[in-house]
This record gives structure tokens, C-alpha cells and sequence, in this order.
């Protein structure tokens, strides 16, 4: 295997991982970078969303205790049971619209002005949902949530079908304005991904499997890795900055970044329709 290449694959999954969980769209950071580093072909598109499993595996880690107690309780209480079905509840409106939809989005929504539009705008929503009331909270934890919070949450995260919204910036941001607390959103948000990322990552990998072969393993495996330690970290860091900080740096930063978008597409350095 090329060291380069793997060099490569390193860089794409530490991109992943910080971003897959912050409110700045990890697929318009993974494009960007895999113009720069010139690893934007089709097996690379399959490695961009199978590495997401990296970073699901951080999550789990994070959470796994109340994820064991969640498992162990389902068959007995109602609490984890509703978590449960919540958690499914707000994952399916993404697969049947995904399913719907998926390829009509690819074909005409990957286009630098779609993209850098909702960079910003997004930023804007950001700052729009910063500036809510206390008063509008009325869900702290996540076990507080119903099944049409969940619901909701769920439509929410249909949005970041449109590139450059951020999975996570919908549903935090989404849950924020529906009455979730900056920390239920974010921690929903967390949950949500789990069946949201394997279920994109294992049907990318079966749909693409003719592109694939036992050598690229090392590459995979390579980018899982690094996919997971990141998002490790981000996830850590994460947590504890939402304790005692908004999301208000994170929209100047979707503006600025929906900028760079702008100026890469004019300049030719990014062909973000791929």
C-alpha cells in the first residue's frame, strides 16, 4: 500500500472526526480536503462515509454506560424503552427520505452556490437560535423527550440531506429551537448518529462493494482509526465546552467557511459537484 495514500487516509479521518459531531458539516470539510490532497475519486466518496463508523465507535465509548443500562433495562422499564424508541422514532424519517430523494440531492444539490448558501445560512440560524429566551427550554435531559420531540428531532436531521448543513448543526440546533437544552440537543444529536452513521456506512459499503477490495483494507482500516481518536477528543471536548459556551463561534465560523467555499469554486480549486 502507498504510504501516501495511507498518509491520505489519515488526514481524511481526523477531518472526520472533528467534524462529524461539531455543528459545521463534516461532508463539505471532506470535500474540501479531499480536492486539496487530490482523493476525491468514487472508492474515495465509499471511504468518506465508511469512516464514519470511526467515529460512531467514539460515541459509543463515551456513552457507553448509559448505553448498557439502556439495553439491560429495555426489556423491563419504560424509561429505556422510550429512549429506545425515540432514538428509532427520529432515525427513520432520514431513511425513507434518504431512500426517496438521495440520488435526486446528489445530482442537483452538490453545487458550490447550495452549499456555501447553506454554510451561511446555517450560521445564521445558529445566532437566531443563541438568542432564544431561557424560558424557551423545557426539555434538560433526554429522557424528558416524547416520541413527537423525537419525531421532530428526527425531520430536523432530514435537512443535513442538503449539503453543507451538518448533520449535527440540524439536530442540535433543530432540537434547541423545538425547547431542547443546548446539552439534551447535543446529546441526542450524539445518540441519533449512531443508527444513522453504521446504517449510511454499511449500505454505502454494500452499494459499492463492485469498487472494492482486499487491499483496500489498510486504507480503511487507516482512516477508521484515526476517524475514532479524534472524534474521541472532540466529543470529550465538546461536552465539556457546551457546560459553560454557545454554538455562537461555530456560525461565525459556517459564514467564514461558506466564504472559502465561494472562493474555491470560483477559483477552480474545488469541483464541489463531485
Amino acid at each position: 500500500m502507498d504510504v501516501v495514500l495511507l498518509v491520505k487516509a489519515a488526514i481524511m479521518g481526523v477531518v472526520e472526526g472533528l467534524t462529524e459531531f461539531l455543528p459545521v458539516s463534516s461532508t463539505g470539510h471532506l470535500i474540501l480536503a479531499g480536492a486539496l490532497l487530490d482523493f476525491a475519486d468514487e472508492k474515495a466518496k465509499v471511504f468518506d462515509i465508511a469512516i464514519q463508523t470511526g467515529a460512531i465507535l467514539a460515541v459509543i465509548i463515551v456513552y457507553w454506560q448509559k448505553i448498557r443500562e439502556t439495553l439491560v433495562a429495555l426489556p423491563t422499564q419504560k424509561r429505556a424503552q422510550r429512549f429506545t424508541l425515540n432514538v428509532l422514532i427520529a432515525f427513520l424519517p432520514a431513511v425513507v427520505l434518504g431512500l426517496l430523494f438521495g440520488k435526486a440531492i446528489k445530482a442537483h444539490l452538490f453545487t458550490p452556490w447550495v452549499v456555501a448558501t447553506t454554510f451561511i445560512l446555517g450560521g445564521f440560524v445558529i445566532l437566531w437560535a443563541e438568542k432564544r429566551p431561557p424560558t424557551a427550554v423545557r426539555i434538560n435531559e433526554v429522557d424528558e423527550m416524547s416520541p413527537l420531540d423525537a419525531l421532530k428531532v428526527g425531520l430536523a436531521q432530514c435537512l443535513a440531506m442538503i449539503p453543507g448543513t451538518s448533520r449535527s448543526g440540524a439536530t442540535i440546533i433543530g432540537g434547541m429551537l423545538l425547547g431542547l437544552s443546548r446539552k439534551a440537543a447535543t446529546e441526542f444529536s450524539f445518540y441519533l448518529a449512531i443508527p444513522t452513521l453504521i446504517g449510511a456506512g454499511a449500505y454505502s459499503l454494500f452499494k459499492e462493494r463492485a469498487l472494492l477490495s482486499a487491499a483496500d483494507l489498510p486504507l480503511f482500516l487507516v482512516g477508521l482509526v484515526f476517524s475514532f481518536v479524534s472524534a474521541w477528543i472532540c466529543v470529550r471536548w465538546l461536552l465539556r465546552y457546551i457546560s459553560s459556551h454557545s454554538f455562537v463561534p461555530f456560525a461565525w465560523y459556517r459564514i467564514a467557511f461558506g466564504i472559502v467555499v465561494l472562493a474555491t469554486a470560483w477559483s477552480g480549486v474545488v469541483n464541489w459537484a463531485d
